[in-house]
């Protein structure tokens, strides 16, 4: 006799069975807003060029406690190296397989039966419950979360707390949680020469000589020590391209891509200032275009963080450790508002990879947490 599936489980099933291939939501959002309805949100759709997205409200009172994610996903890669077709999801050993399993749409499914049992066990709970859901996470981040963000300022509607189901946990779900990330800052390099024949290199001036002992500055340096809650500032060289690809050509110039994960420590301005005198000091001729990606948050202990902290003590039985590691997240375009901002999700060692997986029984556990963080912030 089989067991009845749970409604987390068959929720996932079904946002993972939906080909949502950032930026498209593939029907996932729908499915969605038809359970807040039943439960009395307030729903607005904001689709801002080819991104769908929406916020959901119930209540009108603060605080405001928000729970944000994204229905798009990753390309699969070659499906034919899955163990399961990617949008086909399927429970084998206690795992389900798929794409979006852990990031997130096994988030999103624990937040929807999270909420369904709240609202059902706490009608009249206090302050307001809001979703923000967007398809434009794991694209260009720019017609998603952060246009939803400007849309809720542009009126002073304040997000208080927001809760993302970002995969954070590294082992078993819960043993992690995201308070905070790194700032991310780009930059791309271009420094000028002459080209010439390899023979006469007093007829040409070679860019890959004058850059090089600027890189070897620059990944030499101590920009910060980092603080409790961030390792130091990080810097690194992603791609260099320069040459003909002839071995008797010096080129005419080279192309030096790079990024820093930075701390609160220090700003994107500081950085930036610091780069441009290096590379005066050592007189390189160049052009230089930097792209700040996010600036760092850092949510400390306080109403949320204490909240997540009891909820997977409950439910799991373990202190979590808090954390700032790893890449950006749209929390970073709800942080700047005043918002507490946590992240709190599945296991993340198979996002973005071939058979993608998540624990069914993590799926049932984050469901449980999510539960009581609202219990600790909006029941007296």
């Amino acid at each position: 006799m089989h067991k009845t599936e749970s409604a987390t489980l068959t929720l996932a099933k079904n946002l993972m069975s939906r080909r949502s291939v950032t930026p498209e939501d593939a029907g996932c959002q729908e499915v969605m807003i038809t359970r807040l309805e039943a439960l009395g949100f307030e729903i607005e759709r904001l689709r801002f060029a080819d991104v769908d997205n929406f916020w959901a409200r119930r209540g009108t009172s603060a605080p405001l406690y928000a729970l944000a994610g994204h229905t798009d996903v990753v390309p699969t890669g070659p499906e034919g190296h899955w163990k399961y077709p990617p949008f086909e999801p399927v429970v084998d050993n206690g795992m389900l397989y798929g794409r979006g399993a852990a990031d997130m749409k096994g988030s999103l499914a624990a937040m929807i039966t999270a909420v369904e049992r709240f609202v059902t066990q706490h009608p009249d709970h206090k302050g307001s419950i809001a979703f923000l859901i967007t398809s434009d996470e794991e694209g260009p981040s720019i017609n998603g979360t952060v246009k939803v963000v400007e849309h809720l300022e542009a009126r002073g509607e304040k997000i208080h707390g927001c809760l993302v189901g970002e995969p954070s946990s590294l082992q078993v779900v819960g043993d992690v949680i995201k308070n905070g990330r790194r700032g991310s800052l780009g930059g791309t390099l271009t420094v000028h020469g002459v080209q010439g024949h390899v023979a006469y290199p007093h007829l040409a001036e070679n860019p890959i000589h004058a850059v090089a002992p600027v890189l070897a500055e620059l990944s030499a340096a101590s920009w910060d020590n980092g603080n409790e809650f961030f390792p130091a500032t990080s810097f690194q060289i992603s791609n260099i391209t320069g040459g003909t690809g002839a071995t008797n050509v010096i080129p005419g110039e080279v192309e030096v891509v790079f990024n820093f994960r930075y701390s609160t420590e220090t700003t994107h301005e500081k950085l930036q200032q610091r780069v441009e005198e290096i590379l005066h000091r050592h007189n390189v001729k160049y052009t230089l275009n930097f792209t700040l990606s996010g600036y760092p948050f850092l949510t400390p202990h306080g109403t949320l963080v204490n909240a997540a902290c009891v909820a997977v003590k409950a439910i799991q039985g373990i202190d979590t450790e808090l954390s700032t590691a790893g890449g950006t997240s749209d929390g970073r375009f709800i942080a700047p508002t005043g918002a507490q901002v946590v992240e709190l999700g599945p296991v993340n060692a198979t996002i973005h990879k071939v058979n993608e997986c998540v624990a069914v029984e993590d799926l049932e556990n984050l469901s449980l947490m999510y539960e009581r963080i609202l219990e600790e912030l909006l029941v007296d």
